[in-house]
């Protein structure tokens, strides 16, 4: 049934064939890596790693589009066409399994699958890289969101940030300094992303049988976890802690937030450190407020569990009609080294999976809050593991927003009833 979805994205448009990159009579063979947009680190690690490779092969790049959706559609239409061309591609986490289900991804040498299992990997990348009990792609580098806050804030609220906070206190905090939350509540995967932390940290998941076909799958939604989850985001929307933008606000929407002088609490990922900064050098912001900013692990929604924070990043999979299978292994692994997981961090902004690659000290310096997204990714949990993710994530963001409307005693039903119905052929998104 799987197949027969991917294969019928085939039917949407008419996808040009490109020639598969094979070894020509001149040259070693050509390993084409599609990677998606970031500022230029993915292909000073490919021009490394063909250097390194001492003529065994060369590896290009191809740019995929810049939002997920759209590189998952272009990455399932080729490879349902066996197109031989994708020998190594940088994938988005919650679409792996939709390519893994019906063979588009080369099975992860033994080997490779040790070294990933030794201990050096942080657990998010590891679960987000594992589909069926099996490890289907390689750990690249692992994002996470923090909670970030303003210490002036917190130093006039008397709230103690080394130990763990709850959601429930951050919003009293804001409440009562009549101050506002970086959080993401536009229509987009970033609400996908906080809905799922929220029913993590609660002990719930939004999927409880992933593995099953379309028409079995069952949602954890009507639960204590999901119905937490519900209220968070239904107080935040409803008091209006997140601002008048918050059914529009993105990730650099909530960072622009927590700058201003309403800022008090974010949660969003490591890339506002650099941006705070550079906005600061700019004149952008004032330039005492870097100063101003600390940071700790994801608030937790019960007060005696530990948060389950987001988990992002990129893992690589090898095409399974690639005419050079064991050579792209041979360069994944040169490019998931620790020393190029450290450098792309301190210049890209994108953490490592790589334990080892936190201890860099151009990364200790660059990030001083490294060993805390560190602690972060080995205790976060990944969205929904499941083929059926787009439709999953689809239902959510339809239902769950504006988070001015969510509802812990209407919302997790609703959602359930609509996703469920898609799934079973018997609604449309």
């Amino acid at each position: 049934m799987h197949r027969r979805r991917i294969a019928a994205l085939l039917g949407l448009a008419l996808v040009a064939p490109l020639a598969a990159c094979a070894s020509g009579p001149e040259g070693p063979p050509t390993l084409t890596w599609y990677i998606n947009p970031d500022n230029g680190g993915q292909v000073e690690i490919a021009a490394r790693c063909t250097e390194e490779a001492d003529g065994a092969y060369r590896i290009t790049t191809s740019l995929l589009p810049r939002d997920a959706a759209s590189q998952r559609e272009q990455l399932a239409r080729r490879l349902a066409a066996h197109d031989s061309s994708i020998d190594i591609m940088s994938l988005d986490p919650p679409f792996i399994p939709e390519l893994a289900e019906p063979g588009f991804l080369a099975a992860v040498p033994g080997d490779i699958a040790d070294d990933v299992g030794s201990g050096d990997v942080v657990q998010g990348a590891i679960d987000s890289s594992t589909w069926r009990d099996e490890l289907v792609a390689v750990p690249f580098w692992a994002n996470t969101q923090l909670l970030w806050y303003r210490k002036s804030v917190v130093e006039a609220a008397g709230l103690d940030m080394s130990a763990p906070v709850t959601w429930d206190q951050v919003i009293d905090v804001a409440q009562e300094q009549d101050l506002l939350l970086g959080v993401q509540g536009a229509k987009a995967e970033s609400l996908t992303v906080w809905i799922n932390a929220l029913v993590a940290s609660a002990g719930g998941q939004i999927i409880t049988n992933p593995e099953a076909p379309a028409d079995e799958v069952e949602l954890g939604l009507e639960s204590d976890a999901g119905r937490e989850a519900a209220r968070i985001i239904g107080t935040i929307g409803s008091e209006g802690l997140g601002g008048p933008g918050l059914p529009t606000a993105d990730e650099n929407a909530s960072m622009a937030l927590f700058q201003s002088d309403r800022g008090s609490f974010m949660v969003n990922w490591p890339f506002v450190w650099s941006a705070t900064n550079a906005a600061a050098d700019e004149g952008a912001v004032p330039a005492d407020l870097p100063d101003d900013i600390g940071w700790a692990i994801y608030p937790r929604v019960v007060e005696d569990q530990d948060a389950a924070p987001p988990v992002g990043g990129i893992n690589l999979g090898v095409g399974a009609f690639s005419e050079h299978v064991d050579l792209a292994y041979d360069a994944v692994q040169c490019i998931v080294s620790p020393e190029n997981q450290s450098a792309y961090f301190a210049t890209n902004g994108n953490p490592p999976s790589s334990i080892e690659a936190y201890d860099d000290a151009e990364v200790q310096e660059a990030y001083p809050m490294a060993d805390v997204i560190r602690d972060s990714l080995d205790q976060g949990a990944p969205r929904p593991q499941t083929p059926y993710y787009n439709e999953v994530s689809s239902g959510l963001q339809e239902t769950w927003h504006p988070p001015s409307s969510v509802n812990p005693d209407t919302t997790p039903a609703r959602s359930t009833e609509l996703i469920t119905d898609v799934l079973r052929g018997e609604r449309l998104l």
